[in-house]
């Protein structure tokens, strides 16, 4: 096991994870401030992922039509906010899961009838499309480099955002307890609107880094909104701190162990049985991961406090 290989699971980990957080920041404040599951959430990043799509096709230029979807689909997410989901906040929890259950099977098929069922190519632009020397003798892609990058700015914008502004202090208020929030005064609906706003503009933004990497497809949102969910269970309900660290080590989890295990298990038991055993042990770590952490914070690692 080299170090070249170590360091270029460990950069995979940290852009899986940067990724993750974009989703599951909107996700845990969504639940945190309006205590409502919303299983439509990942519905929001296969949208954009079209919507960037199609418009960077129409204008040539990745960053247009990163720029178009991530403004459709924050569009997209109030619209959905104030015309359906207002209604679920009072209801009990299995009536938002249905319901947001039945909006991303809404979705899907919209999906479908509008863009059909074959996936959709996204090509990042072609300046990264290659790969970059960072080590003598270690090479790493370009895109991936620049989804870390723009992982990390968003983070420190979301960070200072939610720290530094009114707006954060009326979100951390709302997630920390909602009642006193409304009793200061805070206008929780609009705040709620707001917050789903973001949170559509994060996952397009998610989808539009992680297009060229995967199929922009039917249903690639359901996947994608499991790992979420992990992410805030780890970090801690209504917590942005948490959303980070629970994603970081999620994707350093999961990439690190779809690599290392495989060659961990043919030392130790063979080939044979590492071929078979190894893949089924390396995709339920994170989940493994979840109970440990539950078990010792049954809250999470951060959660919001109230």
């Amino acid at each position: 096991m080299s170090g070249i290989l170590l360091l270029e699971q460990a950069l995979n980990g940290l852009q899986l994870g940067l990724m993750l957080f974009l989703l599951a920041a909107g996700l845990t404040l969504v639940f945190g401030i309006m205590d409502m599951v919303n299983l439509a959430h990942g519905s929001l990043y296969m949208v954009g992922a079209y919507l960037i799509a199609t418009a960077t096709q129409a204008s040539g230029s990745f960053w247009w039509g990163l720029a178009a979807g991530v403004a459709g689909t924050a569009f997209f997410g109030v619209l959905l906010e104030v015309s359906v989901l207002r209604r679920l906040y009072r209801r009990d929890h299995v009536t938002q899961v249905l319901g947001t259950f039945a909006i991303l099977l809404m979705c899907n098929e919209t999906v479908r009838m509008i863009w059909g069922s074959q996936p959709l190519s996204l090509n990042p632009p072609a300046a990264l499309s290659g790969p970059v020397e960072l080590l003598p003798g270690f090479f790493y892609p370009a895109f991936r480099l620049l989804i870390i990058v723009v992982g990390l700015a968003t983070a420190l914008l979301l960070y200072l955002l939610v720290t530094r502004t009114r707006l954060g202090m009326q979100v951390r208020a709302g997630a920390s307890n909602r009642d006193m929030a409304l009793a200061m005064g805070t206008n929780v609906q609009r705040l709620f609107t707001a917050v789903f706003g973001l949170g559509a503009a994060l996952c397009a933004l998610a989808g539009g880094m992680l297009g060229p990497l995967l199929a922009v497809q039917v249903g690639m949102g359901e996947s994608i909104l499991i790992l979420a969910f992990v992410v805030i269970v780890i970090g801690g309900i209504g917590s942005i701190r948490g959303a980070l660290v629970g994603a970081l080590l999620v994707g350093m989890v999961d990439s690190g162990g779809r690599t290392l295990l495989p060659m961990v298990f043919e030392s130790l038991f063979g080939a044979a049985l590492a071929a078979d055993a190894a893949p089924a042990v390396a995709s339920i770590l994170i989940y493994v991961l979840m109970a440990a952490v539950l078990f010792f914070k049954p809250r999470g690692l951060f959660p919001a406090h109230g």
